[in-house]
């Protein structure tokens, strides 16, 4: 048999090219009808995918862009009153034809009006990686660079979705209503990539910690519960194992700068943030100084996102709204908010509540001024006088949390220490659009323990007095996974895996299981924990009661939330010793009342003139 060798070379370099402009990435997978961002700009990723210069599509083509990688092309599509179902683009040259298919699905109800998170709610932070390990045959996947190994800190331990799932009843019978992740999308980086801010798969869900079918039945089990999911957000930075970061699609995409040309960093162009936020609105800034405190990566394994290339933003912005449309998710914490491009972070921010006008974001806001936090929230009086607004609803109280490390720990002598120093921080309230809507806390995964050494020291009657103030004050309380069993560990000392210990109980073989069955220490945290965020849960006023302060006398703090249909006072007596309070000082609060019933001891209390609060005791008052 003779072979036309000459015909059977063409047809091997035709199939051969065929191949190789094969699309191996679409993104966003698909949309879904009647979204508000109704153009969607479609990222297709193959070799030389670029060179096939003619593209169709059944909905309406808007725009095609290419760049100076010819791996890619970017089109947009109108979506605007198509229905839900198949739509096919096609890309061809001559010969070569390559069809992929986009979906536009059908939204659930309510959708479009779905409400975040709000100052009723009690938030509780969790690391997947050291919650719970609910599905054993995930802890190591052969496609990730990093395998479990719970013996280093910085390692990862093995916990997932499923584990936060089977304690889901745990965390509601604690008293909180919504819960916070730290990230979970993909991170391939080699080592310390359980905590995955530095992520590389934007639509993946990182499979050690399950699937993107697992975490939005993770969103069905909370909202099935009454609860809510909040997603951390991390538009600042991605990893330098991404995979657009081996293949970048314009050399704008990331911030780069000659500093480290040629050094041994994962990516050329790397320099580190100088890490001075206060540099985005500093009238008096360099230019320098700017410069590398925005654009600088946030450490050698993230690189630096260029949010002001469209592609770039338009991409953080579509995926974003993607995993709230795709989970249902009810809001957003955006890690290094005060990091990323101003101008840029507004549009991403504003984009997204144009979509879901009732969601909640609140961003990484960590400042030691309340002006600078204020600075970042909607509506914000301080960022007016720069003609600047965020559009983010929510900020976190840093400078409260900067108050709680010192005071509960202080016995003063001078009149700025102590309580005062609480008191001090809401007196700067007036600087801040909406307090109602400012995330409080004693604690995170990025600081010390809050019961741990050099703080509270694992002493119970200081962790009740701080509880007390964070479930009581103005705003949206937020708890760190293990707090409520007294959980120790301290950061300075021995590095961020002591701080992110794993929750005793969430692996098979623990040998204490604080889920079910918590030692006396534990459960003596665990008690009062439940008490008072469950009391706070049913109580409106706590949740958006006006704050009436008084300035604290011999370390012990008075203040009351009220409105017109309830009245409430909180005493934190921060002092060791006794302290007797005379009544008459808040009679324009107390009005005619001479007795209240105390929520956390379940007796009634009565006084005519005065009072006496036991040392190291706290007091929440219902009054009659």
């Amino acid at each position: 048999m003779k072979y036309n060798w000459c015909f059977l070379v063409l047809v091997y370099f035709a199939f051969a090219k065929a191949n190789y402009a094969q699309i191996q990435r679409m993104e966003p997978p698909n949309w879904w009808s009647g979204m508000k961002m109704s153009q969607v700009e479609i990222l297709l990723y193959g070799s030389d995918i670029g060179e096939l210069t003619q593209v169709t599509s059944d909905l309406d083509l808007i725009k095609v862009r290419r760049t100076e990688n010819p791996n890619y092309t970017f089109i947009t599509l109108e979506t605007k009153d198509q229905p839900p179902g198949s739509y096919r683009i096609m890309l061809t040259d001559g010969d070569r034809v390559e069809e992929q298919t986009f979906v536009l699905e059908q939204r659930k109800p309510g959708a479009a009006t779905r409400r975040g998170f709000d100052s009723s709610d009690v938030i509780y932070l969790l690391m997947p990686d050291r919650f719970a390990n609910g599905d054993p045959t995930n802890d190591t996947v052969a496609s990730m660079q990093e395998s479990m190994n719970r013996e280093d800190k910085g390692g990862r331990h093995g916990g997932d979705l499923q584990g936060i799932i089977d304690h889901l009843d745990y965390i509601k019978d604690l008293g909180a209503t919504a819960i916070w992740t730290t990230p979970v999308l993909a991170d391939d980086d080699a080592a310390y990539s359980y905590h995955t801010y530095a992520q590389s798969d934007l639509y993946k869900i990182d499979p050690r910690y399950g699937s993107n079918e697992l975490y939005r039945e993770l969103a069905d089990q909370l909202h099935a519960r009454g609860m809510k999911l909040i997603k951390d957000e991390v538009p600042n930075h991605w990893g330098a194992t991404h995979w657009m970061m081996q293949d970048l699609p314009t050399k704008t995409w990331i911030h780069q700068f000659d500093d480290n040309k040629g050094k041994d960093f994962p990516l050329e162009g790397y320099a580190n943030s100088s890490y001075r936020q206060t540099t985005q609105f500093d009238p008096n800034a360099s230019h320098t100084d700017q410069l590398y405190a925005e654009k600088g990566w946030f450490v050698s394994t993230m690189p630096d996102l260029n949010q002001q290339e469209p592609l770039v933003l338009n991409y953080l912005i579509q995926n974003t709204i993607w995993w709230i449309e795709y989970a249902g998710l009810d809001g957003l914490r955006v890690d290094t908010y005060a990091y990323n491009d101003k101008n840029a972070i507004a549009t991403w921010t504003k984009a997204i509540m144009k979509e879901y006008q009732y969601l909640n974001i609140v961003g990484e806001t960590w400042l030691h001024d309340q002006a600078h936090i204020s600075y970042w929230q909607k509506d914000s009086p301080v960022a007016a006088i720069q003609n600047y607004n965020t559009g983010m609803p929510s900020v976190m109280d840093f400078t409260l949390h900067d108050a709680i490390l010192e005071a509960f720990k202080e016995q003063p002598q001078d009149w700025d220490k102590g309580m005062v120093r609480v008191y001090e921080n809401f007196v700067n309230d007036f600087l801040y659009k909406d307090v109602d809507n400012l995330l409080v806390f004693m604690g995170n995964h990025d600081t010390n323990r809050i019961n741990g050494d050099g703080i509270l020291n694992g002493n119970l009657k200081d962790y009740k007095l701080a509880l007390t103030l964070i479930a009581t004050t103005r705003g949206i309380p937020q708890i760190y996974y293990g707090d409520e069993i007294g959980m120790q560990g301290n950061k300075d000392n021995y590095g961020d895996g002591d701080v992110r210990r794993d929750f005793p109980g969430g692996w098979k073989g623990d040998s204490i299981d604080a889920f079910t069955n918590p030692t006396p220490y534990q459960k003596s945290y665990q008690d009062f924990t439940k008490k008072i965020l469950n009391y706070r849960k049913v109580t409106p006023v706590l949740h958006t009661g006006k704050l009436t302060q008084f300035v604290p006398q011999d370390n012990c703090y008075v203040y009351f939330r009220h409105h017109q249909q309830s009245k409430v006072m909180v005493i934190i007596n921060n002092n060791p010793d006794a302290v007797s309070l005379d009544m008459n000082r808040y009679r324009e609060m107390l009005g005619s009342d001479n007795q209240g019933n105390d929520v956390l001891s379940g007796t009634a209390l009565q006084w005519t003139n005065g009072l006496t609060i036991k040392g190291k005791t706290s007091h929440i008052i219902e009054l009659n």
